[in-house]
């Protein structure tokens, strides 16, 4: 056996890794968008603004997210593909007679899974994220008809709301108890219905309660007032709730990885929990060694199968694993966000789970 594989056929199986993993990446590529873009016509089939280029507009930016997303599915079915292409051409039996031991003929494909990985997390996730981020805006204001009402920063939060007649109001607070919906270092601005302002409070806290709030020893200004004067107790009209406010935070797949680890910050210092930020963080960590993971699946059903006559199952068998794969991983993702597991087993077990059993399978069926 030889100690290292030649690099003419490391270069070679590279290249069929290359072509079978980028063909199943774009035909997937290409069904998501027509999917995506037929959802969206249904969608917008009553909003006057959602023309059919907006649409397609909308579909384009929404892809690469999508993309990063089917990476893994794509890398499976490709390895199987180039595996059983290889297997059925007996170049890898060939191989394995001049002395290529089965994991020197999967290197090539591990290694350019985990450079796809670190790639697609350290360049294409932040092209993903200004997209994905664009299409979200354009999806709140033409198919609900909403905008952001939250912005937070490191000078604290920015909430903009309606009391449901006209009056518009900004209220900066510099922290946010998630808990007891209480507001610190209040201050409110409020606007009419042509943007200009028409008062101003100061508060040292606001308790959110329903459909107000409920602001105690308040400096208040109006325009028609001489001087600043105080009030005990205030109440301010609103259409926020604890839940519309946390869900107003930046989505996770709108930050990039680098951003991330900023934002986690910003949001455990302002008040909120980061479980779901963390979560998809750790994720993106876990990408480059579950792509090498999908390599290792993929030899368990294709190796052998074309010895044993079983093409039909080799597909079968990886559109299972496929879905088996997805469920799992939302399972665990579930039981992350909701605290029931640690966050970082929920998005490491789909890579671990995953090359545990490659290995397994591939100790079992192969013989070195």
């Amino acid at each position: 056996m030889t100690a290292t594989m030649p690099r003419t056929l490391f270069g070679y199986i590279s290249r069929q890794f290359l072509m079978w993993c980028g063909g199943v990446f774009f035909v997937m590529l290409a069904l998501i968008f027509l999917a995506d873009l037929i959802e969206l016509l249904r969608r917008g089939a009553d909003r006057p603004d959602a023309t059919l280029l907006v649409l397609l507009e909308m579909t384009s930016l929404k892809l690469p997210y999508t993309a990063q997303e089917a990476t893994p599915f794509a890398m499976l079915l490709g390895s199987i593909l180039a595996f059983w292409r290889m297997t059925r051409t007996q170049e890898l039996i060939v191989a394995r007679a001049a002395g290529v031991s089965v994991w020197q003929f999967l290197m090539p494909g591990l290694s350019i899974a985990f450079l796809v990985g670190v790639a697609g997390v350290t360049i294409f996730n932040p092209i993903a994220s200004v997209t994905q981020t664009h299409f979200k805006v354009m999806e709140n204001r033409i198919l609900r008809g909403t905008d952001n009402p939250l912005l937070l920063s490191d000078s604290g939060l920015w909430l903009r709301q309606s009391d449901g007649i006209g009056t518009q109001s900004v209220i900066h607070a510099g922290r946010l108890s998630q808990q007891k919906a209480l507001a610190t270092d209040v201050t409110i601005f409020f606007f009419s219905r042509a943007d200009k302002l028409t008062g101003r409070v100061d508060a040292k806290s606001a308790q959110l309660e329903d459909t107000r709030w409920r602001i105690a020893d308040a400096w208040q200004w109006r325009p028609d007032q001489p001087a600043v004067q105080f009030v005990s107790e205030l109440f301010v009209p609103t259409n926020l709730t604890p839940k519309k406010i946390e869900e107003s935070f930046a989505s996770p797949d709108t930050m990039s990885f680098w951003q991330l680890p900023s934002f986690i910050a910003l949001l455990e210092n302002s008040g909120f929990s980061a479980q779901k930020h963390r979560l998809y963080f750790d994720s993106l960590l876990a990408r480059p060694f579950l792509l090498c993971a999908m390599v290792l699946v993929a030899a368990i059903f294709s190796l052998r199968m074309q010895r044993r006559g079983g093409t039909t199952l080799m597909v079968v068998g990886g559109v299972f694993a496929g879905f088996m794969l997805y469920f799992v991983s939302e399972m665990v993702f579930t039981l992350g966000l909701s605290s029931t597991i640690p966050v970082a087993l929920a998005a490491w077990t789909p890579a671990g789970i995953s090359t545990l059993l490659g290995i397994t399978f591939l100790l079992h069926l192969e013989d070195g």
